[in-house]
Parts: structure tokens; sequence; C-alpha cells
């Protein structure tokens, strides 16, 4: 799991002081809102990188086909109780195949590590309050599931059977 500081992160908000949209070049890594991302889409150079905001209200199957185009996908957590952006984190790994990253952002606490992990996040910008020490001891606190999950399909008990 990659930890995201927000002050060195390579990705950088695609909106310009003005509040207009930058002309993207090639090797900048953009990260776009989604109402963004479908307004320039179609015009979005190849060779620039593109990340996407997702809110956890939205259905990610409906950005399935511009997900060869995107180098990242933050799904937002907005109340740490809510859990949509795990299921779609699963649905874009499981389903859609998503090969980028997927990065949790919001209201993320140490105790999500772990089901972040299960469920395809691989990046995490945890709440400004978390420790990091702490996130790295939640990931290694337990070293196997009964249930499968995104990376390890097979339950446990079916892999020691084998």
């Amino acid at each position: 799991m990659k930890f995201i500081d927000a002050t060195q992160d390579q990705w950088h908000a695609a909106v310009d002081k003005d509040g207009t949209l930058p002309t993207p070049g090639a090797g900048a890594a953009r990260l776009l809102t989604l109402e963004q991302w479908q307004a320039v889409r179609e015009h979005w150079p190849h060779e620039a990188q593109a990340g996407v905001v997702v809110p956890n209200d939205v259905d990610v199957e409906s950005i399935a086909p511009d997900l060869p185009r995107l180098a990242l996908v933050a799904l937002q957590f907005p109340k740490w109780v809510d859990g949509r952006a795990y299921s779609q984190a699963r649905i874009l790994r499981r389903r859609l195949r998503f090969g980028g990253e997927v990065r949790a952002t919001g209201e993320v606490l140490v105790d999500m590590l772990p089901l972040l992990q299960r469920t395809g996040f691989d990046a995490v910008q945890m709440r400004v309050d978390q420790s990091l020490e702490s996130g790295r001891r939640a990931l290694r606190f337990f070293a196997d599931h009964y249930q499968g999950d995104v990376h390890q399909t097979q339950p446990l008990y079916a892999r020691s059977a084998a």
C-alpha cells in the first residue's frame, strides 16, 4: 500500500489559479474531477497522464470506457462510516480489470487500511490526524484471511486443501 503525502503528491489538481482548466502537457499528472474529465476527455492528449476523482455515489461502471486512458482513480470516503467506495474499488479491480492506481481519499482512518487493501486500493491519503506508522502496522496485523479478496480469490480453506 502506498501512502500519499498531499504535499509531495505528483498528481495536481487540474485547475489554474484563475479557475480554468490548463492545457495538459506531456508527462503532467493531472487530477481532474469527474465533471472536468467528462468535459475534456474527447480532447485530452493521450500522452498526458489523467486521473479522476470519483464521488462515492457514482456508478464506476459509467467510466469503464475511459479506464484505458486513466492512470489513477481516486475514490472518496466523505465519512469514515460510508463504505460505498470499497464496492467501487472492488468493481474497478475485479469486474472492470482496472490496472491503474486506485486511491482512497477523504475520511480515511488507520482502521480501514486492511479492508482498503483487500478490496483493491493500492494507495491511500489518510486523514491528517492519522499516524503513518500506525497505518503500516495495521497492514501487517493479519497475515491471512478466511475469505478471498481481489488479490487472492480463493478462500484460505480452499488454498490449504489444494
